[in-house]
């Protein structure tokens, strides 16, 4: 006996050395000449247990070749986001060189499935009719279910899952992840949700006849769910990180500025088109991967809107003079307003659609300058500066939001805190 176990601790160290072989062609002919010859002596020896440790063996190989694998899928989805990446900044440094996101997640798709079907096809070595281990129920239950279903694509989609994850939890915070990257594995992660993951399980339970449910096994729709999830934090990231990079400039333009001693206003600050054009352009690049979405109807009578917001700015009292005494200040006025008034989530969770990631960065862009404008004081011509900026951008911001109710709210509470914060009387 000891020197059969002598026999198989080399067979394990050398079977141990061919687990990073590309091409399992030869290694599993090797291991069922082994098994062949165990069985054989097996039978020679029927009360020895030569037969089950050489499957034992056999599983193992199998087992490592699963792993291989899937450290070969990890590392192609890595040079995937490298190559997506590169294209990604080569785009933003020449402008003449325009990257379609579309065509790079399709891309990606493609070639992430190419690589699960080439790694199975790879594996089916393992379970050709001639091979005498691939009959054997211990060998199909472990390799096919636990190695091959649950082990590498499984495994696979979820590794995708926790990469994707990192980017929400700090690896995007540096600067070095481009929002469209984001975007992109955002989408990436909702294909899968929606169609990849049960195709490729499907695909696996067919090629290696596998029999659903089996013990621990995973279920195409949690797994998508999972995905879908991910894909859901990806989403609110990028709105986050976009509606940050807005508000920085908002920001810097309240901040930097002397309220007091300001010129009369002419036209709107620069900053104010920026903001415009930035937010077109973010328009522009969800759009190449997500829906519209369904926004409410605009207002027909625009005119009577901008009318009642002048109205409003030049006598803040008109509203409330038939309900309240005269002698109430514009404070007491704010405060009651807000009682009454909806409550707008700055923060909320965004759906799959354009309008809707738009919206979310409208929101945070406003509640910026908002919380900004509030730690001012403002002087006559600031405060009519103000005034020209929040008009502007409530007659281009309004046609990105779902409803154009959301920008009225949030620049009428901006005008309404430059009036109490204004040192002189407009």
């Amino acid at each position: 006996m000891t020197l059969m176990d002598s026999y198989f601790d080399l067979v394990r160290r050398r079977v141990t050395l061919e687990k990073y072989t590309g091409d399992n062609t030869v290694l599993v002919r090797a291991l069922d000449r082994f098994h062949r010859r165990l069985q054989s002596l097996n039978s020679l020896l029927p009360d020895s247990n030569f037969a089950r440790i050489g499957t034992d063996i056999v599983s193992k190989a199998a087992s490592e070749r699963c792993i291989y694998c899937l450290n070969a899928l990890n590392q192609h989805f890595n040079d995937c986001l490298t190559d997506v990446r590169q294209a990604l900044v080569s785009s933003r440094k020449s402008s003449s060189h325009e990257t379609s996101l579309p065509t790079l997640l399709q891309g990606m798709i493609d070639s992430l499935k190419n690589e699960m079907k080439c790694a199975l096809d790879n594996l089916q070595a393992f379970m050709q009719v001639d091979i005498t281990f691939s009959s054997k129920v211990y060998f199909r239950q472990q390799f096919c279910c636990s190695d091959i279903r649950e082990g590498l694509i499984v495994a696979f989609f979820r590794h995708v899952n926790e990469l994707a994850t990192e980017f929400c939890n700090g690896a995007a915070e540096k600067g070095n992840t481009p929002p469209p990257l984001l975007l992109l594995l955002s989408s990436l992660c909702l294909v899968f949700s929606s169609s990849t993951i049960t195709e490729m399980l499907s695909f696996t339970e067919a090629e290696f006849r596998i029999e659903r449910p089996f013990k621990g096994s995973t279920t195409a729709s949690n797994l998508s769910q999972e995905a879908k999830d991910v894909a859901q934090m990806l989403v609110n990231h990028y709105v986050h990180i976009q509606g940050l990079a807005v508000s920085q400039m908002l920001r810097k333009s309240v901040e930097t500025r002397d309220w007091m001693n300001t010129i009369e206003p002419r036209t709107v600050r620069a900053v104010m088109k920026r903001v415009v054009e930035d937010v077109t352009a973010i328009d522009v690049q969800v759009g190449q991967l997500y829906e519209e979405g369904t926004r409410k109807e605009r207002s027909s009578d625009s005119s009577k809107r901008a009318i009642s917001h002048s109205t409003a700015r030049q006598n803040p009292r008109s509203n409330w003079s038939s309900y309240a005494p005269s002698t109430l200040d514009d404070s007491l006025l704010s405060n009651i307003h807000k009682l009454f008034s909806e409550r707008i989530e700055i923060f909320s969770s965004v759906e799959f659609s354009k309008v809707s990631i738009l919206t979310g960065i409208v929101k945070i862009s406003l509640k910026t300058l908002l919380e900004c404008v509030r730690l001012r004081t403002f002087g006559r011509y600031g405060l009519q500066q103000i005034q020209v900026d929040t008009y502007y951008l409530q007659e281009y911001l309004w046609r990105f939001v779902t409803d154009e109710h959301l920008v009225d709210v949030l620049l009428d509470e901006i005008l309404k805190i430059g009036r109490a914060s204004c040192r002189e009387r407009v």
